[in-house]
């Protein structure tokens, strides 16, 4: 499998202290973001040891006090970030893209700030303020879905179909989240129970995959793998995708099938 630098995880500290070391314009972002988040702030060291706080960020001007009270609050049990020295971080923080309770975090693993800063401005552009509401109308729906999908797969599958560009819910349309209600109770589209797809890969860059190829990577439940696929390849797929080897010439059951099944056969020129 490809490697990703960093684990992206998204931690709810509302209501939780958080340890913040520094003055200046390095470390008022970082309160801003802590209050943000709507965690309460701790500006002593020794209190936020005593009181078991677990999240730390140091912006001190001077290097070498940055690196001291980075070794304290690790060894105290606190994950620690240190502005501007990813080398001394425990995690980093994300460019954010907000569609409450839509949130798009763009990092680079500390590498470049700026540049994540610049992705998201070209996101903005992009993506509606209306998300935030389809995201709250889809949560509203959950009820309904599950009742006319039992089955958790088959409603997933239902959700995708209708997300999907030109579909009834299509994120990028304004209009999508007003649509929600009827869509679940009456309009909500989906696959039959089982349905399997073939593609044959003659490039390891996954930028030579055709939009319908890298739909289906990213929507299918299980994935045949018929040869060496690269890993490049794999990673456009979805996480939680069951992954299995056909051996040689071993065929796949369409009528046995259940979910969203992709071949994937790789035949290099």
């Amino acid at each position: 499998m490809s490697r990703i630098a960093s684990l992206p995880l998204f931690h709810r500290i509302a209501g939780q202290q958080v340890l913040v070391l520094g003055d200046g314009p390095a470390a008022e972002p970082k309160r801003r973001l802590v209050e943000r988040a709507g965690g309460v702030i701790v500006e002593d060291f020794a209190q936020a040891v005593d009181e078991g706080v677990r999240l730390a960020f140091i912006a001190f001007d001077d290097a070498r006090a940055c690196e001291v009270a980075a070794i304290n609050a690790r060894c105290a049990g606190m994950l620690v970030n240190v502005v501007d020295r990813p080398e001394l971080c425990d995690f980093t923080t994300p460019s954010i893209l907000d569609r409450d309770p839509l949130l798009v975090a763009i990092g680079t693993g500390g590498a470049s700030a700026g540049l994540a800063k610049h992705v998201r401005l070209r996101l903005e552009r992009v993506l509606p303020e209306t998300l935030g509401a389809l995201a709250r109308a889809l949560e509203a729906a959950r009820p309904v879905l599950r009742r006319r999908f039992p089955d958790g797969a088959e409603r997933r599958r239902a959700v995708d179909a209708a997300l999907r560009e030109g579909g009834p819910l299509d994120p990028l349309d304004p209009q999508a989240s007003t649509r929600v209600a009827a869509w679940a109770e009456s309009g909500a589209a989906h696959r039959g129970a089982g349905a399997v797809f073939e593609i044959t890969l003659t490039s390891p860059d996954p930028e030579d995959l055709t939009l319908r190829q890298a739909r289906l990577l990213g929507e299918s439940d299980v994935l045949c793998l018929d040869g060496a696929v690269p890993a490049a390849i794999l990673s456009r797929a979805r996480a939680d995708a069951v992954r299995r080897a056909l051996a040689e010439g071993e065929g796949v059951d369409a009528e046995a099938a259940s979910g969203l099944v992709l071949v994937l056969r790789w035949r290099p020129g």
